[in-house]
């Protein structure tokens, strides 16, 4: 039995300084499956009752682009609407903003709504 034990090739090279790298392109890793977070969904919003239904994709946590088109001649409509769409909101902790004159969009918690417009000059 030996008490000296020669040293490997392996080692040698380790400790004179020249590694090999390893080429990460030669293997292959599991891809995670993300599920996602939110949806961007369009609604078109014609009564009052039709927040009820658009109330569930809200709390579920999708983004939403309400078309209230239909209805945005008559001004008191829309205001109950959106006052109603801003409850919904407030109670999830989520954004609303104004595209246009009868467009909302309404996003989910930890997404925020930039009111600033880019513009290209």
């Amino acid at each position: 039995m030996a008490i000296l034990k020669r040293k490997s090739q392996k080692e040698d090279e380790d400790r004179s300084g020249s590694r090999k790298f390893i080429d990460l392109n030669d293997y292959r890793f599991q891809e995670e499956k993300e599920e996602p977070r939110s949806t961007i969904r369009v609604a078109e919003i014609g009564r009052l009752e039709d927040i009820r239904k658009v109330s569930s994709y809200i709390y579920d946590g999708d983004i939403l682009i309400l078309d209230c088109s239909s209805i945005s001649s008559e001004e008191y409509m829309m205001r109950r609407i959106t006052e109603e769409i801003k409850r919904v909101v407030k109670d999830i902790n989520g954004d609303v903003a104004g595209i246009s004159k009868s467009y909302l969009i309404v996003s989910p918690p930890g997404t925020v709504i930039d009111r600033n417009r880019i513009k290209s000059y």
